[in-house]
């Protein structure tokens, strides 16, 4: 039997995991979001990603609403400069929203993101998203 992710954070954004494998699965709940929910949320998963010298992890989109322009703004401008992160490249994962309107912006966003420090791919299944990440380790 698989060992179990570990919690290592949670708020109503979402939850921060460890997974076994070593990456962050990061699973966003369904619903608007506070920005400085958003902004904890991922401070903390940066910081899982310093403290494990993790650079992979897995961003379940599934249930989520669109960032607003205020949250990608941020997470271009502030999480995704490597001085923040504490890891200079992340390799991303993306499960995306089943909400057809939801992966417009969040493709903007990836692309944005690309050009800053994460390389990523975009998928429909699990399974499929984790072996990507683990041919990237």
């Amino acid at each position: 039997m698989p060992a179990a992710s570990r919690l290592y954070f949670n708020n109503p954004v979402g939850r921060v995991m460890e997974h076994p494998e070593g990456y962050a699965h990061i699973i966003y709940e369904p619903g608007l979001r506070r920005l400085d929910y958003l902004q904890s949320f991922l401070t903390h998963t940066g910081k899982l990603l310093e403290l494990r010298g993790w650079n992979r992890l897995l961003g379940d989109q599934r249930l989520m609403t669109a960032f607003t322009p205020e949250e990608s703004e941020w997470i271009v401008n502030y999480w995704l400069t490597a001085e923040q992160r504490g890891v200079a490249r992340i390799y991303g994962a993306v499960l995306l929203p089943k909400d057809d309107i939801a992966r417009l912006p969040t493709s903007q966003l990836m692309t944005d993101a690309h050009v800053a420090a994460l390389t990523y791919r975009m998928f429909d299944s699990e399974e499929a998203a984790q072996q990507w990440l683990r041919q990237v380790s």
